[in-house]
């Protein structure tokens, strides 16, 4: 047997607010960050995670991280890894940590980073990439992982076995498919609120020359200046590529409405957080009021109960789900079902700082053991500090290539740590 002997974290910090990369109609001057969790063992194996910020308030997620120490550090590996059911349980159900909560927010967040670096581990140690780790589960062990708890009025443990079980005998198929052709992306490169028109016009340019089948823009600060920018993206892309906006929470919900009615013209792909991510009778509102330009949400869906209500109202026509918002992996497995069950598409949010490299291997699962499809599926893609982690994600032809590596691709690299690690940490 071996043991966890450190649980290592830091605050890794890249100043993105200078080029404007990431900016948006909420969030201006955002700095890509990283609260970072390194999990060792005593035969010097690790497992990496993180949880993506955008700089201020990275401290106390690190923090939050650090505070599970005491849960982790010293107990035995393989108990952990055999069965990460009741590995996640033990730690999101802590009455103590459950009560900064209950199951949302920093804490939360800095469990699933735990958690997803226990997956990093047990995945390295299998000698496969997470998302063919998973995929190779059966049906039952893969709902030993999830949560149903406040759950079964709308996913039952049989519902989500029948959901696997109908999905398992193309799984060799699929996997083939997957390492032969990639998954389908989208991009949000040329979208940033700050790039001048120049820069939108060129970068809109190598999206399509890159294969990129869609592209996503910002929208929401002045609705003239919005109209603009569309137009000028939709004369570079021509009419058969597919342009989606995204509001980042800003506006009120007539307000949306109206707005959309004036960009609907542009054609539309699907309008994203386009009012406060915890409002789910808004965001049904808003997607009676835009229909039929789809609804997207789901980067700040606190857990998978927020997750079951929006689909339960059909508040939501593509569910966005991310690697480090809900409580990691398993959590994340949950939503996924939640979404075959009402039918509805995935397609992850991405960019940051590893969230690609991370996300990439959620729908990767999905697509063979889960939904079957990649059908209007697509994970989005941002092309920024890739080169920070050790298996960077790969791009070709608009699709991201199957990762082969063993992990989870959370892991970066010691020299950008070390270069990017923010001054006052300590």
């Amino acid at each position: 047997m071996s043991r966890i002997v450190a649980l290592d974290t830091d605050d890794i910090r890249f100043a993105t607010s200078v080029s404007l990369d990431g900016s948006d109609a909420m969030n201006p001057d955002p700095d890509y960050s990283a609260a970072y969790v390194r999990i060792r063992t005593d035969d010097d194996a690790s497992g990496h995670g993180f949880v993506f910020t955008i700089g201020r308030g990275n401290d106390v997620q690190v923090a939050a991280i650090r505070s599970l120490a005491p849960y982790l550090v010293g107990q035995e590996v393989e108990p952990l890894l055999d069965d990460m059911g009741t590995t996640w349980r033990r730690l999101v159900h802590d009455s103590q940590l459950r009560w900064l909560g209950p199951e949302k927010g920093v804490m939360h967040m800095a469990i699933g980073a735990a958690v997803n670096a226990l997956w990093d581990l047990k995945a390295k140690r299998a000698g496969l990439p997470l998302w063919q780790l998973l995929s190779s589960m059966t049906p039952e062990d893969i709902v030993d992982l999830v949560d149903f708890r406040y759950l079964t009025d709308a996913l039952t443990p049989q519902d989500a076995l029948d959901i696997l079980r109908r999905a398992a005998p193309g799984r060799e198929a699929r996997t083939a498919q997957l390492l032969a052709d990639g998954y389908p992306a989208y991009t949000t490169t040329p979208g940033w609120l700050g790039y001048d028109d120049a820069k939108l016009a060129r970068l809109c340019k190598e999206a399509v020359d890159e294969g990129f089948r869609q592209i996503k823009l910002k929208v929401g600060g002045d609705r003239s200046e919005d109209l603009r920018r569309l137009e000028i993206a939709r004369s570079v892309v021509g009419p058969d590529i597919a342009i989606a906006v995204d509001a980042n929470q800003r506006w009120e919900i007539q307000e949306a409405i109206d707005w959309m009615k004036d960009l609907a013209a542009y054609d539309i792909a699907w309008v994203e957080e386009p009012t406060n991510p915890d409002d789910v009778l808004g965001h049904a509102t808003i997607a009676r009021g835009v229909a039929p330009i789809p609804v997207a949400t789901g980067e700040h869906m606190a857990n998978r109960v927020m997750a079951k209500q929006f689909l339960q109202a059909d508040a939501l026509q593509v569910l966005q789900i991310d690697a480090t918002r809900v409580a990691g992996v398993n959590e994340n497995i949950a939503n996924l079902l939640l979404a075959a069950r009402f039918g509805v598409r995935v397609c992850p949010h991405a960019g940051g700082v590893g969230l690609c490299e991370a996300v990439q291997h959620l729908s990767m699962f999905d697509f063979v053991a889960v939904s079957g499809t990649t059908d209007g599926r697509m994970i989005e893609y941002v092309d920024h500090l890739h080169e920070h982690f050790v298996t960077p994600v790969v791009i070709r032809a608009g699709c991201y290539e199957a990762p082969r590596a063993a992990g989870a691709g959370a892991e970066m690299l010691a020299t950008s740590i070390e270069a990017h690690r923010y001054a006052t940490d300590v």
